[in-house]
This record gives structure tokens, sequence and C-alpha cells, in this order.
């Protein structure tokens, strides 16, 4: 018999959510970026092991702001929570438990319980991460844990490190356990059931937020807008949108140095994930309206 279950991973903005993804599903579904806030939408990776499969859903970071762009972003993560048979909620043990963190506590209980979410009680695994660093502070994050989720069950907590790999089997054991009987929801070699324009994006994307200045990433937005296979050649045709010309200049650089960096580091990181020759033709533009637009898709 099969096991199946569907596993949202919750936690604050850069608590190592997509690179823990990543590491479960031991290829690049989600981008990794030190800029808060990075993930935008909710991203699937999936891992299948012998007679259970678990789909894990990735989230953007869930944290306290009145900007409508951010809550929208929140609301994309409370919102995967319904779809979600397990709660997989990670803690940053580099950074004290503080608004934000008491307030996805505060969700996770409701979660947990049932409380006042409209939906009903669900299993929650409560991940330490970050265990190799040395700022990692696993005693207070217990103590937090010991405070916000009063008689939860010790063995359902698991100290890891995504980047080192440090108990993810473990985990992975644990989450598994936690699996009730059903199918595959997909054959067992995928590991993301993105589609591959999506996924060009986002690497795209991730490079912008790697390259450019802190305040350019999150006014960037990646669109593809062509995507030919013929043999084993894929052309892509990118634009990169963002808000105001002096954004646009940045991001072309001068003598379109910082444009180059973008794509050269883009086609390195696409070559590692696909097996075609890809001819990528990547071009900046002014559009102010790039978030209204989305957001009422």
């Amino acid at each position: 018999m099969t096991k199946s279950a569907f596993v949202t991973i919750i936690g604050r903005p850069s608590a190592g959510k997509s690179s823990l993804l990543n590491a479960l599903c031991g290829a690049k579904v989600s981008i990794v970026s030190p800029v808060p806030q990075t993930t935008r939408n909710a991203v699937r990776g999936i891992v299948t092991r012998d007679d259970c499969q678990l789909v894990f859903i990735d989230t953007p970071g869930m944290h306290i702001s009145n900007k409508k762009y951010n809550k929208r972003l929140t609301q994309t993560a409370v919102a995967a929570l319904s779809d979600a048979d397990i709660i997989l909620y990670l803690i940053d043990s580099t950074r004290p438990p503080g608004a934000e963190e008491e307030e996805i506590a505060r969700k996770a209980v409701d979660i947990y319980g049932g409380i006042d979410s409209g939906l009903p009680g669900k299993s929650i695994i409560i991940a330490v991460n970050k265990i190799d660093a040395k700022e990692s502070n696993a005693k207070k994050c217990t103590e937090f844990i010991d405070m916000r989720f009063p008689g939860f069950l010790e063995e359902h907590i698991v100290m890891i490190s995504a980047l080192e790999k440090t108990n993810l089997d473990v985990l992975l054991n644990l989450l598994q356990s936690l699996a009730a009987p059903g199918p595959f929801y997909y054959d067992g070699e995928f590991y993301t059931d993105q589609d591959v324009q999506f996924r060009i994006s986002e690497i795209v994307r991730e490079k912008c937020c790697l390259l450019l200045r802190e305040e350019i990433p999150h006014a960037v937005y990646v669109d593809v807008t062509d995507a030919k296979l013929q043999g084993k050649s894929l052309s892509v045709s990118v634009f990169i949108r963002c808000e105001r010309e002096s954004q646009k200049g940045m991001i072309v650089g001068k003598n379109g140095e910082m444009i180059h960096k973008i794509r050269a580091a883009s086609l390195l990181e696409l070559k590692k994930i696909f097996d075609w020759n890809i001819k990528l033709d990547m071009r900046v533009k002014t559009d102010k309206n790039w978030r209204q637009r989305v957001h009422n898709a």
C-alpha cells in the first residue's frame, strides 16, 4: 500500500525554506537569495521514497507588514495551508523569536488544533534550522516551542541544517510516518511540477536578487514571453520588468555589463537543470504597473 502527503513549509522570511526544499528534493526547485521575501508563489517539490510520496509546498515567508504587496505574499502562504496534510514549521535558530515568530506560531497552533482557523486539525512537525551556524541558539528555540506549543511531542521536533543536510533523513522518516495511505500524484522520477517557463523566470529572478542592489529585486518581475524547443535547442525570450527608468539603468548597467552578468549567471544555472542547449534573449523594460497586473491575474 502506498502513502502520500502534501507538506506545506511555513516560517519567517530567510528561515531557509527554499534551501530546505532544494535539499530534500536533491535538485533546484525553489530559488535561494539572501534578500528576504524572494519566494512569491507556492512552489511544489516532490520526494518519492519506496512506497511513500511527499509533495512539499514552499511558501513566501510569513511576516508582519502593512504593505499591500507583502500582505499578498502572506496570504499566499496562509492559503497553501488549506492544501496541506502536514505542516512543516521551520524556525531559524540564528535569530531570536520576535513578533513575526509569535504570529506564525499563533497561526500554527490554530491549525494544529483547528481553532478559529476554519481548517481541520493537521499534523505539525517543527524543524529548527541552521544548527551548523555559529550564531545558532537551539536552546532558545526549544524554550520558545515549549512556551507556544505546550505538550508538543519532543519526537516531532527535529534539529536540522538545510545547508549541510544534517538530519534531513530523520525529518523525511518522520514525515513519512505521518503520511496517510494514498496514491502517488506524480511519477517517481519527478522532483517538481513547475513548467519550464516558470523555472526559467525564477532562475533569472534569483540572479537579479543576487547581483543587484538590495532594493531592486522586489521591484523586478521576470516575464518569459516565448520559449521554443527545436531538437535539443531551447530558444527563450525574457523581459526583466522594473518599475522605474532609474532601475532599468541599474539592471542594464554601464555598457550593458550588469545585464550580461545576469544572463551569464542564469545560463550557467539553467545548464545544470536542463539538458538542452539554451539560447537566452534577455531585455529590460520599464513597466510601472506590473505588480497590479500580476496581482489581478
